[in-house]
C-alpha cells in the first residue's frame, strides 16, 4: 500500500456573493476530486489547537502525524534546516521576508504594501540577501538566503522574550503598531531599519523600479524558533516517507522526522509552480520504494494572502488537473494500491487575507475499498455535512495511515 497526501495549502475559504454563494473550492471545476469524494470519505478536521497560532508550522506539523503542543519549537527552525544551517541549541531563529513598504521617511509610518516583494524571484532576492549579509552580518545576527521572498536570520545565543507579527497578517497598515515588542525587542528592530535602509537604493530594487516592479525594500521578522526535536517518521509509523515542496518550511520538517526532501526544478510555491514536476517527483519516490509522500503545494495558500480570488480558483482546478488526475491515473495503470488524502493544512480566506482557526475538509479515498456516496462532493461543506470530525490533525494522520481501523 502507498500513502499519498496532496496537501492544498491554505484551499479551505468562505462563501462570497460574486461566486454566486459559493468557496472558491465549490466554484472551481473539479469533477476529479468529486468524483473521489463519491468513492471516498469526506470530513473535517481541526488542525490547529485554539491556542496556538494558525500557522503552516502547527498545521503541517500536525498533518504529517506529530502533535504540535509535543514537538512544536517554531517555524523558521524548520526552514534553517532545510537550508542546511546548524542550528546550536542556544540559537534563535527568525523567518526573514523580503517585503515591499511605502516610503514614509520615519520607519514606524511605512506600510506594508507587499509582504512578498511582489514574489520576487530567487535570481535577485539571492543578490539581494548575499549583500545584506555582507553588511549587516556581526557576533550576534546572521542572514542566509532562501527562496522567493522567503529567508532566514539566526540570532546567536539569542533571546525569546519578543513578539513578533506575521507580515502577511498587516497588508495596507501602517508598520508602527506592529514592530517588535518585548524586553529582547530593541537589537532586532534596529535591524529591520538597518536592513531597510541598506536595501532602499540597491541595484536590484533600482532595476526593480525601473521595469514596474514592487522593490524588495525592506525586511521582516517573524516565526520565531529554536531548535527542533522531531521523532523519526519511520518509527513512528513504520513507514519510509518523503516530502515534496518548494516551501523550506515543509522540507524543514520532513528533514527533521528523517524523511527525503525532494527538489524539483521551477517549484516556487506560488500559481506558477512547476506542476507536473511535483507529480512526477511523487510518483518516481514512490515507485523507488518510499511507502508515503507529502505533496505540499502552497499556490492557493498565496492567492488567499494576496486576496486573489480568481487566482484561488485557478490554482485548485490547475492541482486537479496537473497533479490529482495524472497521479491517480498512474498509479491505477500501475495496479499500485494506493490511498490519497486530499486536504489544506488551514484556511486562508481571500477576504482577510490570513489563516485562521476553523476547520478545514478532508478528502480519503482508498483504491482498494471504493465507496458509493452518490451525493457526496469534497468541499467545506461536505465537510460539515457528513459529520466526521478529527479534533487533531495528528490524528487524522493516524488515521489514514492506519487504512482507517482507529480513529483515537
Amino acid at each position: 500500500m502507498k500513502y499519498i497526501v496532496l496537501l492544498t495549502d491554505g484551499m479551505a475559504d468562505e462563501r462570497y456573493d460574486e461566486l454566486g454563494g459559493k468557496s472558491p473550492l465549490e466554484a472551481a471545476q473539479i469533477p476529479f476530486l468529486h468524483e473521489l469524494a463519491r468513492q471516498g470519505e469526506v470530513g473535517l478536521v481541526k488542525t490547529v489547537p485554539l491556542h496556538m497560532a494558525p500557522g503552516s508550522d502547527v498545521a503541517n506539523l500536525a498533518l504529517l502525524g506529530y502533535d504540535p503542543e509535543r514537538y512544536h519549537s517554531g517555524r523558521s527552525s524548520l526552514e534553517a534546516i532545510s537550508m542546511g544551517v546548524d542550528l546550536a541549541d542556544t540559537d534563535v531563529t527568525f523567518r526573514c521576508n523580503l517585503v515591499t513598504l511605502s516610503g514614509e521617511p520615519a520607519f514606524g509610518d511605512r506600510t506594508m504594501i507587499d509582504y512578498s516583494a511582489g514574489e520576487i524571484p530567487s535570481e535577485e532576492s539571492r543578490i539581494l540577501m548575499r549583500d545584506l549579509a555582507g553588511a549587516l552580518n556581526t557576533e550576534m545576527f546572521s542572514f542566509f538566503g532562501g527562496i522567493s521572498y522567503r529567508h532566514l536570520l539566526l540570532w546567536h545565543e539569542g533571546r525569546q522574550d519578543l513578539e513578533l507579527t506575521p507580515p502577511h497578517d498587516i497588508t495596507g497598515q501602517p508598520v508602527r503598531e506592529h514592530l517588535p515588542r518585548g524586553a529582547a525587542a530593541g537589537p532586532v528592530a534596529a535591524l529591520l531599519e538597518q536592513g531597510a535602509a541598506f536595501l532602499a537604493d540597491h541595484p536590484v530594487n533600482r532595476d526593480r523600479r525601473a521595469r514596474g516592479l514592487r522593490p524588495a525594500n525592506g525586511i521582516w521578522f517573524w516565526g520565531m524558533a529554536t531548535k527542533p526535536l522531531l521523532d523519526p517518521f519511520r518509527e513512528k509509523f513504520g513507514l519510509s516517507g518523503a516530502v515534496i515542496s518548494a516551501v523550506d518550511l515543509i522540507k524543514g520538517i520532513g528533514i527533521a522526522a528523517g524523511m527525503k526532501s525532494i527538489d524539483v526544478e521551477g517549484a516556487t510555491g506560488n500559481l506558477h509552480t512547476n506542476f507536473e514536476g511535483k507529480r512526477e517527483a511523487a510518483n518516481k519516490v514512490l515507485e523507488d520504494g518510499a511507502d508515503f509522500v507529502y505533496l505540499h503545494l502552497e499556490a492557493p495558500d498565496e492567492c488567499g494572502h494576496q486576496g486573489n480570488l480568481a487566482g484561488k480558483i485557478e490554482a485548485i482546478e490547475q492541482i486537479e488537473r496537473r497533479v490529482a488526475v495524472p497521479l491517480v491515473e498512474e498509479l491505477r495503470a500501475k495496479g499500485t494500491p494506493f490511498r490519497l488524502m486530499v486536504l489544506p493544512d488551514h484556511a486562508t480566506p481571500v477576504r482577510t487575507r490570513t489563516h485562521n482557526h476553523e476547520p478545514v475538509p478532508y478528502l480519503i479515498y482508498d483504491s482498494t475499498r471504493p465507496q458509493d456516496h452518490p451525493e457526496q462532493a469534497y468541499t467545506e461543506e461536505a465537510g460539515r455535512a457528513s459529520g466526521q470530525v478529527f479534533d487533531a490533525g495528528w490524528a487524522l494522520t493516524a488515521y489514514f495511515l492506519q487504512a482507517g481501523t482507529d480513529r483515537s
